[in-house]
């Protein structure tokens, strides 16, 4: 069944909003009519992509600049909320980064503040404008998870468990809220045209062909309008993401640490097999 959720007037918060996925969404939604709150990091980028918005589509946009990863960064976005007189009525948890390497070689703090920004800032956030939701009986909660859901991801270690933590997490928050008109959903693209693999800082662990920005948008919208659990973006991804299931779970983390390996390991493997 198809129900499409009409943006219209609705307030949307957005993390992560300065670039990629992020900045798609603000650009998508304020074509349709909404009232947008950008969080991201980058103060001068989330600056000129409010006054952008505002002067091409007369978008009643604002931003909060501040860090996920940091302890106050949940409160001081409540007290804007607050202090704007706002109620979140969608919520899309987009801000994620990635590290990439070997588990022990990547500094625990790195991979600290990959389970806060991924994980924890999602929950609280989630939990922070799910009861304004519920106490109207309309909303929508979008957590932007990835591939790296579906299965271990070696040299991803952490990322990849981020993502699958995101996606049990966003199926049981549907499920405990699909009959209070409240919609829940895991979206999970492949490689994508953003910086990703620029900020991890190895091309080598994009699987496959970077899909456009726009693409991920779209199946977002089309998977919140079934009211769907989740939505792994795009046709040839849907076909790895049963993979899984004809693997084990052993075989499918062996495939995929061979696939992402590290290119200077692969090539000290190679020069190994050959001398």
């Amino acid at each position: 069944m198809t129900t499409r959720f009409d943006f219209r007037g609705k307030t949307v918060l957005i993390t992560g909003a300065s670039s990629g996925i992020g900045r798609a969404f603000a650009f998508a939604l304020a074509r349709q009519g909404a009232k947008l709150l950008l969080v991201a990091r980058s103060h001068d980028t989330l600056r000129d992509l409010t006054e952008e918005l505002r002067r091409d589509h007369a978008c009643d946009a604002d931003f909060l600049t501040t860090d996920l990863s940091t302890s106050g960064a949940v409160d001081a976005i409540a007290a804007h909320l607050i202090a704007s007189g706002k109620s979140v009525d969608v919520m899309i948890n987009n801000a994620g980064f990635a590290a990439y390497g070997r588990f022990e070689a990547i500094p625990l703090s790195r991979q600290r503040d990959e389970v806060l920004v991924n994980c924890m800032a999602a929950v609280a956030l989630t939990h922070l404008v799910l009861p304004g939701m519920l106490a109207k009986s309309d909303g929508v909660v979008v957590n932007v998870a990835s591939t790296a859901a579906l299965q271990p991801d070696p040299y991803m270690a952490v990322y990849g468990a981020t993502k699958a933590f995101l996606l049990s997490f966003s199926e049981a928050v549907w499920a405990e809220n699909r009959h209070r008109g409240v919609r829940a959903v895991a979206l999970c693209p492949g490689a994508t045209q953003t910086g990703f693999f620029d900020v991890v800082g190895a091309q080598e662990a994009a699987v496959g062909t970077p899909m456009p920005v726009a693409r991920v948008i779209q199946e977002a919208f089309w998977a919140l309008d079934r009211n769907k659990r989740h939505r792994v973006v795009g046709a040839k991804n849907r076909l790895l993401a049963k993979l899984p299931r004809l693997l084990s779970r052993q075989g499918a983390a062996r495939l995929v640490e061979r696939i992402l390996r590290p290119r200077q390991a692969r090539e000290l493997a190679a020069g190994h097999a050959n001398g």
